[in-house]
Parts: structure tokens; sequence; C-alpha cells
């Protein structure tokens, strides 16, 4: 077993419909779509392609990338 594990850089996948499309305000929070969480942008942006391909004829429906790793680690970017 390796003494170092792979950093986790966790992703979280999220959508929903827009109020407008200059906000990323959602229209109504019960319907927002959590996708997932993934250990890494690139499987993460794989899933929100996916899922933003499947909305493409709604203009209003957005979806999101938000880099949980830095919520829960605000320096870790800055780390060597």
């Amino acid at each position: 077993m390796p003494d170092s594990a792979p950093q986790q850089l966790l992703h979280l996948v999220i959508g929903g419909e827009l109020i407008d499309l200059q906000h990323n305000t959602f229209k109504d929070l019960d319907k927002v779509d959590i996708v997932g969480v993934f250990p890494n942008y690139a499987t993460a942006l794989v899933a929100w392609r996916a899922k933003a391909q499947q909305t493409v004829d709604n203009a209003h429906m957005r979806y999101f990338i938000v880099h949980l790793h830095r919520l829960l680690d605000p320096g870790q970017d800055a780390k060597p």
C-alpha cells in the first residue's frame, strides 16, 4: 500500500432551470438535478457534457461543475 494516496480533487455536477440567463439563480431548488460527486475534473467534465447535451433544447437549463476541493480546503490550489 503506498504511503500517500492520490489526491482527491472532488467536483460536484449540478444543474437545473434558471430564472433568467443573466443570473445563476435556479427557478425551483426542489428540482435541482444533483448529478454526482466525482474524484477529479476530467470525470466531472464528462458527466457535465452528457447532461448539458441532454438539455440542449432548453436554453434556461444549465449545469455547473463545483470545485468541492476548493471549498473543503481553500488553500489547496496554492500548495506546491
